[in-house]
């Protein structure tokens, strides 16, 4: 990725990767029964299932950097989309505690319901309006299925996001992007809809989100 690019994208954590999980000693299960308040149904998903997991440590984008280095274009896109405040989002956060209010997480009544210390959240369309400023409505479209969205062609897409526009699709890489592009699909791998790892490597979903944008 070209120097200037690689500034842009900062991790909110100074840990890159989270500790790997290890049994419990006597004072951190005293903690984990705290965060779930005895309820050890939950505790047991916690400690088998979902403390195993990893979790993606958020990325910033600050979009002045996207004007300040020339990326005009790009910056009027992301700011039309109305994703600067999800983009700048920034915060403490602690791991362990996402992964306690993800073992408690429910959907009922067309909300996000979960509890950590007897806390209870509620994530509505309002909240996620509030905080992100991203709005719920929008085209639903799942892998795989793209009937949603029949102008929509990833090849000639793709194509058209190319250095080299004639060259031969072998696989739907960010190496033979334009720099705008490029840019563009390391921002929805790593920030919009990130993933673990092989962020290089475009998926139908990703390029989606990028003709929309």
């Amino acid at each position: 990725m070209p120097r200037r690019q690689q500034r842009v994208i900062q991790s909110d954590n100074e840990h890159s990767t989270p500790p790997t999980p290890r049994s419990p000693n006597h004072e951190s299960h005293g903690r984990i029964k705290a965060w779930f308040e005895d309820h050890e149904d939950n505790i047991q998903v916690f400690l088998i299932e979902m403390n195993r997991k990893q979790i993606n440590i958020p990325k910033v984008l600050r979009l002045s950097w996207l004007r300040a280095e020339g990326f005009d274009s790009l910056f009027q896109q992301l700011k039309h989309q109305k994703l600067k405040t999800f983009l700048d989002l920034s915060g403490k956060i602690y791991p362990d505690l996402v992964k306690v209010f993800f073992t408690n997480l429910e959907f009922k009544n067309d909300m996000l319901l979960s509890s950590i210390k007897g806390i209870c959240m509620e994530i509505n369309k309002k909240a996620w309006k509030d905080v992100v400023g991203l709005k719920t409505r929008g085209v639903q479209v799942r892998k795989g299925e793209t009937r949603a969205v029949p102008e929509f062609n990833k090849v000639q897409y793709y194509g058209q996001c190319l250095r080299n526009p004639v060259a031969e699709i072998k696989r739907f890489h960010v190496s033979g992007l334009k720099v705008d592009q490029r840019l563009l699909a390391m921002i929805v791998a790593i920030i919009i809809v990130p993933r673990g790892n092989n962020h290089s490597t475009l998926n139908e979903g990703d390029l989606i989100l990028m003709y929309y944008i």
